[in-house]
């Protein structure tokens, strides 16, 4: 049974614990590539706020939401160089933890960024022989608002994807 409470990713990153480690847990190279300017560094307990360093295709968006099969929803485009609330930092466990909470799919036009649920986003990291292998977690979806649990869903489990990816590229450098 798929859950829809959880989004699970595992990566084989080709690049020991300690390079990965600062990908995550260093604000500046998260942002890297996240695609997001953090304005401090990730300090747990502490609100994390940025900016979008990248331009929003609002009719784009729309298109990936039907293609995942959901209500596409407008997107609330964020201003480029703007900072805004990324979420909050929860635990920092060197070379091993690292959570922060969000309001998930939180472009959503839909969601209402002052009072909606956050889940719990987890990067657990592993040694093996290959390198690190990287769980990512993202959990709470029960909890946000029915209207638009699914799409969240669904536009944050595509992204985690494209994130791993993302990250892999980084710290393998390729």
């Amino acid at each position: 049974m798929i859950s829809s409470d959880k989004i699970e990713k595992q990566i084989t990153l080709r690049a020991p614990v300690s390079r990965v480690w600062r990908a995550i847990a260093n604000a500046e190279e998260f942002g890297r590539w996240f695609g997001v300017k953090f304005s401090g560094p990730f300090v747990a307990g502490k609100t994390i706020n940025g900016s979008f360093e990248m331009d929003f295709n609002e009719e784009g968006l729309m298109q990936a939401q039907k293609a995942l099969g959901v209500t596409p929803s407008k997107v609330r485009i964020p201003e480029t160089g703007v900072a805004s609330v990324f979420g909050t930092v929860e635990t920092i466990e060197p070379e091993r933890f690292f959570s922060f909470r969000w309001i998930p799919y939180g472009i959503d036009a839909e969601a209402d960024v002052k009072s909606e649920p956050t889940t719990l986003v987890e990067f657990r990291l592993e040694e093996i022989p290959e390198g690190t292998r990287l769980t990512i977690v993202e959990s709470g979806f029960d909890r946000v608002p029915d209207h638009r649990r699914l799409r969240a869903f669904r536009m944050n489990e595509s992204g985690w994807g494209a994130q791993a990816e993302n990250l892999r590229k980084y710290v393998e450098g390729s």
